[in-house]
């Protein structure tokens, strides 16, 4: 007997082919595993047990008929709750969206549906992507699978943690910050962030149109490296002006080489206030398995991350209000009752229909656009992304790729951070890539030590349009020290073939 916990995407899809299990088995499986297993973690807030087992039926159907299956047929997949997906809702874990139904479908999800995975639900976020740790959502918080007492970062927390706790074996989630990479760093799963335009974001509810980037999780790299192709497949969305063409196939990354390639490193982040010992270890792995690989590790300089920061809390919140005006409470969303004028019903059904995080940045937006100050702070704060851009094209002068840490400590407490300026510094070293728009991975590196072991993670940054670099020197990591896997806590609880 199998269990889902320990076989890959590329596994269950094999088996399924080759008839060693049904699309429907490994359905239930996951079903089960996800009743069995979300009361602890929570990273849920639709499962979709009838789109999973239609779909399941329908890729058994197509191998009965003697059909060639798709790469990802039956492999389990779970979407960040701002991903539309007919026969959901898509609630962005928000009072304003609570009952809406989605009436199409984005293009991520069709082009996953398309390779044939079985959806298996919407995973938990913080409230519209505004936060790190999913203890913004409307609904309930997250919990992290390898601590329960830990969040499992943010945005898209349920995400990462339904990957990390075998409740999916991939799934999707939305980077503008540092939102996959984060929390795939704190739940010990792979987590990447393609180049901005790779993969398409129609469909997804936008928080900042500029840095917003669509990408997957998984708890193996070749995991995710099969979900990138699927979601390229197809070339460029016509339904999303920024979509480029990726004709790249991830899966012949995945073994390459990174012998004579080199490494860049920056060595004043390793001094970078908040790092944590712990994560200078992890990050002393990541060096030691690449050089161990024949990868060179050179230094470069970044002058301008240090500005990185206050650069993308000028330009995300301007972002966030223009496109979270739409939110009116007149067309769809939260519609406050008993209201005599249609200024009062869109102000109170604002006030009422946004947690306190959504409310802080769209006022943040409001004050950074308001005539007087645009120029005093936005207008810089784009030179400075422009600055930093061209950093990295510099850096990308003299090595492939760029080892930095993901995160500056492990996961903490739920309820240790409640200081809106401490959350946001979480992110010090992921939120340069999305102002930047490069493409960047974060690769689990081991555990820490002591009584509450924890995953560690180091990041992995490419030059524009070179993600399948990632992939490759992800690999050589992974190969060097291995794979984290489901959370021992939440093994072997149901997800039975």
């Amino acid at each position: 007997m199998a269990s889902l916990d320990t076989l890959s995407a590329a596994q269950i899809a094999a088996g399924v082919a080759d008839g060693s299990f049904s699309a429907t088995e490994v359905a239930r499986a996951q079903l089960d595993a996800i009743q069995e297993r979300d009361t602890d973690t929570q990273a849920f807030l639709e499962v979709s047990a009838d789109l999973a087992l239609a779909a399941a039926e329908a890729t058994d159907k197509r191998r009965a008929a003697g059909e060639q299956l798709p790469p990802l047929a039956g492999v389990p997949c779970a979407f960040k709750d701002n991903m539309h997906l007919v026969g959901t809702r898509t609630t962005c874990a928000s009072a304003m969206l609570e009952n809406y139904d989605s009436v199409f479908t984005a293009t991520c999800v069709e082009r996953m549906l398309a390779a044939g995975v079985t959806p298996v639900g919407k995973t938990n976020m913080d409230e519209f992507a505004f936060g790190s740790s999913t203890e913004s959502s409307h609904f309930h918080p997250t919990h992290n699978p390898w601590d329960l007492a830990r969040v499992p970062g943010g945005s898209s927390g349920g995400s990462a943690a339904a990957v990390a706790a075998g409740q999916a074996t991939i799934s999707l989630g939305s980077d503008t910050g540092g939102s996959i990479r984060q929390p795939a760093a704190f739940c010990g799963v792979v987590g990447m962030k393609p180049t901005y335009g790779v993969v398409s974001r129609y469909g997804v509810v936008a928080f900042g149109s500029s840095l917003d980037q669509v990408g997957p999780f998984g708890r193996s790299v070749a995991d995710v490296a099969l979900s990138m192709n699927a979601l390229t497949a197809g070339g460029r969305d016509p339904l999303d002006s920024t979509s480029q063409e990726c004709k790249l196939d991830f899966m012949t990354c995945v073994d390459a080489s990174v012998e004579g390639k080199r490494v860049g490193i920056v060595p004043e982040l390793m001094e970078a206030e908040g790092l944590s010992d712990e994560v200078r270890e992890g990050m002393r792995r990541a060096r030691a398995a690449l050089e161990d690989a024949g990868a060179q590790i050179v230094e470069v300089e970044l002058p301008n991350l240090s500005s990185a920061i206050a650069a993308y809390y000028v330009v995300a919140p301007c972002e966030a209000f223009s496109n979270l005006a739409r939110f009116d409470g007149v067309r769809y969303g939260y519609q406050e009752p008993g209201c005599d004028t249609l200024a009062e019903q869109t102000a109170l059904s604002r006030s009422h229909g946004f947690g306190a995080e959504a409310r802080r940045r769209q006022m943040l937006g409001a004050y950074l656009l308001a005539a007087g100050v645009y120029d005093k702070y936005f207008y810089p704060a784009q030179q400075v992304r422009t600055l930093i851009t061209q950093d990295y094209v510099r850096a990308f002068e003299s090595c492939d790729v760029i080892l930095m840490p993901t995160a500056p400590t492990v996961a903490w407490e739920t309820g240790q951070v409640s200081d809106p300026t401490q959350m946001y510094l979480s992110d010090m070293f992921t939120i340069s890539l999305n102002i930047a728009g490069n493409g960047g991975i974060s690769v689990p590196v081991g555990l820490s030590e002591g009584d509450k072991s924890m995953p560690l993670a180091a990041q992995l940054i490419c030059p524009a349009f070179a993600d399948g670099r990632l992939i490759s020197f992800a690999s050589a990591i992974e190969r060097g020290l291995g794979a984290t896997g489901v959370a021992p806590a939440m093994a072997g609880r149901g997800g039975e073939l």
